[in-house]
Parts: structure tokens; sequence; C-alpha cells
């Protein structure tokens, strides 16, 4: 099962099952693979402040 996890700032939902084509991101990444650079295209945060949403 796929997990979402949400941007606490802005609400951007990163779903790791469809990924983000748009942004380079393939579907079925998890968040952990993502570069450590990696920021939210929404907001510019990173990944520390992606919080994931419970089943």
């Amino acid at each position: 099962m796929s997990k979402q996890w949400m941007c606490a700032p802005c609400g951007l939902i990163y779903d790791e099952q469809a990924g983000l084509p748009e942004h380079g991101i393939a579907p079925g990444t998890p968040l952990a693979d993502l570069p450590d650079d990696w920021v939210c295209p929404d907001c510019g945060v990173g990944k520390d402040d992606f919080h994931l949403i419970p089943d």
C-alpha cells in the first residue's frame, strides 16, 4: 500500500504511488528515496516538513 505525505506548511500531498511526474519524480518513489535537498514544489520546504497521513 502506498504512503501519502502532507506538507505541513502548504498542504501539498505527496502520494508515493503517484509520484510527481510533472516534477521529475517517477511513480512508486518513496519519500525517503527523494534526494536530501529535494523541496516541496509548492512552498520550498524540505522533506522533514512532510508528515505521514495515517491510513
